[in-house]
């Protein structure tokens, strides 16, 4: 499982407030370019967000299944692009310095190709991938700070 974290200048209920809004997705997670609908429920287990990923005309549409939701400390998702395979994504709050958040995002292919062409320069670009989408979510919950 490739592991990234950042800590983020936001308590970790801002930041699952990010992690919450499905609508978001396609803003702070690389590789997603549309979030075409989102279930009433999301982030309740069971709940999906559908979405389109890669450049078009090459994008694929899914969706990503909550898998566990504990608000505002963690979130796993089963993270749908078939028909290339899917991945489990979880992700991990924990409160750092008084009002910061080290967030661990973790990663790993468990179906499809992509499970099987496993190797250091995909996980690097996976690492690198997950890197920026870290950064990413960090600018969005620094910038809701006079949000709550």
């Amino acid at each position: 499982m490739a592991i990234v974290e950042k800590v983020i200048d936001a308590p970790p209920q801002r930041v699952f407030d990010v992690l919450a809004d499905g609508w978001t997705y396609s803003d702070w997670v690389v590789g997603t370019a549309h979030v075409r609908d989102v279930d009433d429920a999301w982030p309740r287990v069971g709940s999906q967000l559908h979405h389109r990923a890669g450049p078009w005309p090459f994008s694929l549409q899914d969706a990503s299944t909550v898998l566990a939701c504990e608000p505002p400390h963690r979130l796993v998702l089963r993270a749908g692009l078939w028909p290339a395979g899917e991945a489990i994504v979880a992700f991990t709050l924990e409160p750092v310095d008084g009002d910061a958040t080290r967030v661990r995002l973790g990663e790993d292919f468990a179906a499809g190709p992509l499970r099987w062409i496993r190797n250091k320069i995909n996980d690097l670009v996976l690492h690198l991938r997950n890197r920026e989408t870290l950064d990413r979510l960090s600018d969005i919950a620094t910038r809701q700070k006079g949000a709550r």
